[in-house]
């Protein structure tokens, strides 16, 4: 079945309303129950002065914590994008768009997208756009401009997500040759470049490739969290191997493999997938993330309780993060990340 301007909007609206749902969830974990901190009674460190701040694509961000890019592009996503800046920009840190693909064909949303920006001048904001429409276009360097104009980013998303698109009724297969687009647009493009998955995740073998081609940022966006061949199939009514709902790489495997590429690329490593919770964010963190983000769970969060609560929850999760680096002698970030948390197997 062709897209057409009005089922891609519709589509759109259809991926929140099952996200709010239980029933899109991977069963399986995203691995961090796997992993426990290293406990080290000799701390001498000084809570008050632990530092959760650090500059990232040349602005300074308050925490390690991102709202990953979500929604845009229908008419109900204009609150929920106005909301998600606010939020962002009253705890200083960094905020994506949905993929941006829509406003390309139907101009009369892209004011669902420019709000991002509008409601957060000054902070760090990330536009999105799917490999599809980089491999389709005859020009993508102009098209990343446009996208990049329309919110002013900061940076640019581009998602790989072949399992969403081999579910979706209306999935697109253009892979092929996006490793040279993608060397093209990163050569000419001064805009950093990120790559994510939606949730089936990017190990070290694909994560080495993007780099090769320019890449500033890795998003791993692993299984544990939103399954989105399961969000598919459940559109489509499907009646498909369970294995196919399942399917993916655990974020911690994702994110301690690809933390490893740091000795030979200079890049920003960002966890996703399944981050619902302070230990799981602060383990993702231990494990060479620079940025931590969720993408559901603020979702359903702000829209049942708000930006107030939303940002209270949060507050207490970099709280959380401060204790933990108390307990394991970490007084900055990059502490955190040297040989501070290990396999519970190898604790016993």
């Amino acid at each position: 079945m062709k897209s057409t301007k009005k089922n891609i909007s519709d589509r759109k609206s259809e991926h929140v309303k099952l996200c709010l749902t239980d029933k899109v969830s991977y069963k399986k974990s995203n691995g961090f129950d796997f992993y426990d901190f290293i406990h080290f009674a000799a701390t001498d460190i000084e809570y008050d002065k632990i530092e959760l701040s650090q500059k990232i694509f040349n602005k300074t961000i308050d925490y390690p914590f991102f709202i990953s890019c979500m929604t845009g592009g229908y008419k109900g996503s204009l609150k929920i994008n106005s909301e998600l800046a606010k939020l962002a920009s009253i705890l200083k840190i960094p905020v994506g768009v949905g993929s941006q693909r829509q406003v390309l064909e139907n101009d009369s949303f892209k004011e669902t997208y420019k709000i991002i920006r509008e409601n957060n001048r000054d902070g760090l904001v990330f536009g999105n756009i799917g490999v599809p429409q980089i491999v389709k276009s005859e020009n993508p360097i102009e098209l990343i401009k446009t996208l990049i104009d329309i919110i002013e980013a900061d940076a640019m998303v581009i998602h790989v997500n072949p399992l969403q698109e081999l579910f979706q009724a209306e999935g697109e297969l253009y892979f092929n040759g996006f490793l040279d687009k993608l060397n093209q647009i990163t050569s000419q493009i001064k805009t950093p470049i990120i790559i994510k998955e939606v949730g089936s995740g990017i190990d070290s073998n694909s994560a080495k490739l993007f780099l090769e081609s320019g890449a500033k940022g890795i998003d791993v966006a692993g299984a544990g969290g939103t399954s989105w061949s399961k969000v598919e199939i459940e559109r489509n009514k499907d009646s498909v191997p369970e294995f196919w709902s399942e399917w993916g790489l655990r974020t911690s495997y994702c994110l301690r493999t690809t933390a490893t590429l740091k000795k030979e690329y200079k890049f920003i490593l960002m966890a996703s997938g399944g981050i619902s919770n302070s230990h799981d964010f602060a383990k993702s963190i231990a494990l060479g993330a620079d940025l931590s983000g969720s993408a559901r769970f603020i979702l359903k969060n702000i829209i049942e309780n708000g930006i107030d609560n939303t940002k209270n929850m949060l507050l207490l999760w970099m709280d959380d993060l401060k204790k933990i680096m108390f307990l394991t002698g970490s007084k900055n970030l990059k502490n955190l990340r040297k040989d501070k948390i290990k396999k519970a197997e190898d604790l016993i």
